[in-house]
């Protein structure tokens, strides 16, 4: 029930609880319906009684009660993922020759070592955000060139200063970095010869074969990242949950809830379901597990993510079955105190949980309030 309706008068009239089999009959039953919470007054023929006088005290104290309580009100959406590494990436040839060597599915590739061999020569793995995308050599100013001196640096090649330019220096670094690697010793870092990825690599799948001919822009493997993740695919409607730093539940297979926080959100165009569909745009989220080793032993695997959708916080709550609805309109409370009960007009806020958010004079934490049986 929204929160926008009208608060009731101070000495709102008594609606009267039916207490058992036989009451009189025209007594009032409160009606809850579970989904949407609504909460409607009716006496014995079915219609809102609009004649019976105000009063301040209820006949008789209620069967139960609950306790009026401060908190922060969370209303949840779940959504499917799946657990994995994360986005794939392809990595392509970027020069001629023959495939001589490549990893094996599932191998980890760090800095500085291979991805793969070309003409038996190594296309290296460096860390960085900029894709490689042309030759690098002196003169040459731009992130790729930064990437590589960090690169060289925690390699243990220096004499350099890390910055975005490519200086002599640069180049008698690379001379000793070709060296060690039986490259020819040219100071000039040529397109194809090394791959920039975020970090570390976990080889996905392979889409060549040793011996095979290389040509530019062919595909050789794809790699993900080592750390698994959950990706999730929402509704472009839904990212108000996806933000980035906002924290979820994720259920796996086995039941077991962990924390997870939303690390990266991308908006993705994904095909349509059906011959001649319009693609659909979604919003895609990667959410890390706190508990890595909670997640041993699954590498895939479908999991549930709770998402915050909207949330109140230090608000005052009670259970929604402590609703009850007034014969002039609105909802109230019924208010135990010293043994006696009077009833409390309210406005409703957000429901979530069982509970509901509540505001009204005279109401405060702690407040006894009846509840049905």
């Amino acid at each position: 029930m929204g929160a926008d309706h009208e608060r009731t008068e101070a000495m709102p009239p008594r609606p009267r609880r039916r207490r058992g089999r036989g009451g009189p009959a025209a007594a009032l039953i409160v009606v809850v319906a579970a989904a949407g919470a609504a909460l409607v007054a009716v006496n014995s023929t079915g219609l809102l009684d609009g004649n019976a006088g105000p009063t301040s005290s209820a006949a008789a104290l209620p069967p139960a009660t609950a306790t009026v309580t401060r908190e922060t009100l969370n209303e949840t959406a779940d959504a499917d993922g799946e657990l994995g590494y994360g986005p794939v990436t392809t990595a392509v040839a970027r020069r001629p020759g023959t495939i001589t060597w490549l990893p094996d599915s599932g191998a980890t590739v760090t800095r500085g070592r291979p991805l793969y061999r070309l003409d038996a020569r190594p296309v290296t793995l460096m860390y960085g955000d900029t894709p490689a995308y042309r030759d690098l050599k002196i003169g040459v100013e731009g992130q790729d060139v930064e990437n590589l001196e960090r690169n060289l640096s925690k390699l243990g090649y220096d004499g350099f200063t890390v910055d975005d330019e490519y200086t002599w220096d640069t180049a008698e670094a690379v001379m000793r970095w070709q060296d060690d690697r039986g490259l020819d010793e040219t100071g000039v870092v040529e397109l194809g010869r090394v791959v920039f990825a975020p970090g570390k690599v976990r080889v996905e799948s392979l889409d060549a074969e040793e011996g095979q001919p290389a040509a530019p822009g062919q595909k050789v493997l794809t790699y993900t990242g080592t750390s698994k993740v959950v990706t999730v695919q929402l509704e472009a409607e839904d990212q108000r949950m996806a933000k980035k730093g906002a924290k979820v539940d994720v259920t796996l297979p086995d039941g077991k809830s962990v924390d997870g926080e939303v690390t990266e959100v991308a908006t993705v165009v994904v095909p349509g379901e059906g011959q001649n569909a319009e693609p659909e745009t979604r919003v895609e989220a990667l959410v890390t597990i706190g508990d890595a080793k909670a997640t041993r032993g699954l590498d895939k695997a479908a999991v549930d993510v709770t998402f915050i959708a909207s949330q109140r916080e230090d608000v005052l709550t009670v259970p929604v079955v402590a609703l009850v609805a007034l014969q002039e309109g609105g909802f109230g409370l019924e208010v135990v105190e010293n043994g006696r009960s009077r009833y409390l007009g309210v406005e409703t806020g957000l429901f979530a949980g069982g509970r509901v958010e509540v505001t009204g004079d005279g109401l405060t934490e702690g407040m006894t309030v009846g509840m049905p049986r």
